[in-house]
This record gives structure tokens, C-alpha cells and sequence, in this order.
């Protein structure tokens, strides 16, 4: 059981906010949030976390002597993975990698790149059709919005055989196969 508290510690404690701290990022975790329709906090800590591992990294290859081969070859080892991620825009400059952020991963989940692909109006409903089963990636389907699509998988996202969506798109084309049915 805890005591009652004394008057002067009552009023100390009514001008503390254990809510809101000074230090926390509250305003832009909960754009991002809000933003690319991320349900589950955990995911936006992870790609935080990961991205700072990702800055530290870039710092401390760019610190070493720029004549080492060991720094070019990190330097492109890092770069190209960043690249081959989709994490940075080219993969020809060291500057890019202590760009990346939480953000950066987060254009990269599934239902954003379904969004930019067209394949849905805008990222909650593709969040949606993912959690339903409608959208595959290669021969498997996924059902976690938190997927990242790396540049090679993005061309191998596409419906599901057996989705709804996909028969209405075909028969909207007019490439609708009767022998499928």
C-alpha cells in the first residue's frame, strides 16, 4: 500500500508531466506514424535504432585514412547493400548512408511501395488488402504490412491467384482467362 501524499509534494507533483518528456520525439514518431500507416510502434523503434546503427557505421568508415583499402571496401560493401535495400538513392557517394533515418525504412515497407506502384489509392488501404491476403511477393504471400521491399523484389509484387482483386483487375483489362475460372 503507498502513504498519502503531503500537501507540498501534491502540488510538486501536479506541475510534472510523466507523459510528455522534453527529450522524447512524440510530434514526428507520431507524423511518421501516422504518415505511412505503421500500427505497431515496435517496428518504428526498430527502423530507428537500425538507422542509427546504419549512421554510426558511415562515421566510422568515413573516419579512417582515405588512401585504406579496407575503407573502400567497406565504404562499397555498405553503400551497395544500402543501395540494393533502397535505403539511398545512389550508391556512389558516403554522405547518403548518414542520411538514412526511420523514414527511409519506412518508404520501403510493402503497402507504400504498393502506393507508388499503383496497385492501391493510398497506404491504409493497401495495409489492408496485405493483412487479408490479397498481395504476394514472388511465389509467397504476405500478410505483414511491415515488410521491406528490397529493388529486386519490387518488381515480383502483384496479386495473389486466387484474390478477388486480381479477377476484377483482369476482367477490367479485358485479359481475363475463362479457363482459370
Amino acid at each position: 500500500m503507498v502513504r498519502k501524499l503531503k500537501y507540498h509534494e501534491q502540488k510538486l507533483l501536479k506541475k510534472v508531466d510523466f507523459i510528455s518528456w522534453k527529450v522524447d520525439n512524440n510530434s514526428k514518431e507520431n507524423n511518421v506514424l501516422r504518415k505511412y500507416h505503421v500500427r505497431k510502434r515496435e517496428d518504428y523503434t526498430k527502423y530507428n535504432k537500425l538507422s542509427r546503427d546504419i549512421r554510426e557505421l558511415a562515421q566510422k568508415v568515413s573516419a579512417l585514412d582515405q588512401t585504406d583499402s579496407f575503407r573502400t571496401e567497406a565504404s562499397a560493401q555498405l553503400l551497395e547493400k544500402l543501395y540494393s535495400l533502397g535505403l539511398i538513392p545512389t550508391k556512389w557517394d558516403l554522405e547518403n548512408a548518414s542520411k538514412v533515418s526511420a523514414s527511409s525504412f519506412c518508404r520501403r515497407r510493402l503497402p507504400v511501395v504498393m502506393v507508388r506502384m499503383k496497385m492501391s489509392q493510398n497506404i491504409k488501404n493497401a495495409t489492408d488488402l496485405i493483412e487479408q491476403g490479397h498481395v504476394r511477393v514472388g511465389p509467397e504471400m504476405v500478410k505483414d504490412p511491415a515488410f521491406i521491399v528490397s529493388r529486386s523484389l519490387e518488381d515480383f509484387i502483384t496479386w495473389v491467384d486466387s484474390s478477388a482483386i486480381r479477377k476484377h483487375v483482369l476482367e477490367y483489362n479485358n485479359v481475363r482467362d475463362d479457363f482459370e475460372m
